[in-house]
């Protein structure tokens, strides 16, 4: 089958629209006609630092409609309205003990998309999908089905910098109502964790990142105070507006001194939940240690997307989770321009939208 897809051709260059044939579908595969795709940073580092091998196709916050469904493919029809997110085996211990975000094959079955120059055709798909793209193969296990009344342009980003932030404070730190959390780095991931902090009824929201426009959109989404890093110490402050320290930290940054910060910053028996893991351990462990605090890794906030991203449409729908407060749309030819204005951060939420 033959589809459109922006194309990186080599690493670092701009995305080329061409045309690529998609594989033949498998028996538990589905085709999906792309509706629209979110613009993730690990889209930007699957472009620039080689993470693929190029010539590839991008994407992985993909939405659409299916187009086909293969022969032993169950609980998916033709006309369905989907949310595509990561990829998984389903068959190894973490997956079965409902941990699909740390699948043993996880590195495999997401980090990888190549178009083979003989043929032309996407032989191995971006996170299972490959959605920069017209049409994208999809295994049944990464797909979720969506009320047909929520838009979908909108629920692309759901599937994965979304579900990450918002995931992570609800299923990983559990803050209780009326704890204090600080989310360090409020761009798309740290924005979701600060609406899902406040859908847990933390009772101190306390954002921190270095550009204002981000601040200001975190306190009209629920930080109850912000606090701009280039000219505050950060842990002293927050000290002072909590007066202990607070029980929960996200850190969407994974910088040294950001980390640091972060330990700093906590309370007696804190938690800080880390989703990059950039930084080394030069840090103050001691200072955890002395804390009785702990600091956890966590990959897409280990959600489980079937059951999450139903839940965070729920939220949206309530008014709890206004997510669309972020979001840019942009036409499917302006990919480069969208990647462009999500680097120098005048868009937190980019998303394309295909014709």
């Amino acid at each position: 089958m033959k589809i459109k897809a922006a194309v990186t051709p080599k690493t670092g260059q701009p995305f080329e629209i061409s045309d690529v044939e998609l594989p033949e579908i498998g028996a538990k595969e589905v085709i999906i006609k792309v509706v629209a795709s979110g613009i993730c940073h690990t889209d930007v580092s699957g472009r620039d630092t080689g993470m693929v091998n190029p010539p590839s196709v991008l994407g992985h916050e993909g939405a659409g409609i299916i187009e086909e469904v293969g022969s032993e493919v169950t609980e998916l029809q033709k006309g369905d309205h989907v949310v595509v997110s990561f990829a998984s085996c389903g068959e190894c211990d973490n997956c079965k003990a409902n941990h699909p975000a740390h699948c043993r094959n996880y590195a495999e079955l997401n980090l990888n998309s190549h178009i083979d120059q003989d043929t032309n055709t996407l032989v191995s798909r971006f996170f299972g999908q490959s959605s920069f793209a017209t049409y994208s193969l999809v295994h049944e296990r990464n797909v979720v089905k969506i009320d047909k009344d929520m838009d979908l342009a909108l629920a692309a980003p759901l599937g994965c910098g979304l579900q990450t932030g918002a995931s992570t404070v609800l299923k990983v730190l559990k803050p209780e109502a009326g704890s204090s959390i600080a989310v360090f780095g409020v761009g798309a991931v740290g924005l979701s964790g600060i609406m899902a902090a406040k859908i847990a009824g933390c009772e101190n929201i306390i954002a921190v990142d270095l550009h204002d426009n981000r601040l200001e959109l975190a306190k009209e989404l629920g930080a109850t105070a912000t606090i701009n890093s280039r000219n505050v110490n950060v842990a002293e402050k927050i000290n002072e507006i909590t007066g202990k320290g607070v029980q929960h930290v996200l850190d969407t940054t994974g910088v040294d001194m950001v980390v640091e910060q972060a330990i700093l910053s906590l309370d007696a028996f804190g938690k800080i939940a880390t989703v990059v893991t950039d930084f080394s351990l030069n840090i103050p462990l001691e200072i955890l240690a002395l804390k009785g605090g702990s600091i956890v890794g966590t990959s897409q906030g280990d959600a489980i997307p079937k059951k999450f991203i139903p839940e965070m449409i729920s939220y949206y729908k309530k008014g709890q989770f206004p997510y669309d407060r972020m979001v840019k749309f942009y036409d499917f030819e302006q990919i480069n321009k969208a990647f462009e204005e999500s680097e120098n951060g005048s868009v937190i939420k980019p998303v394309l939208k295909m014709k």
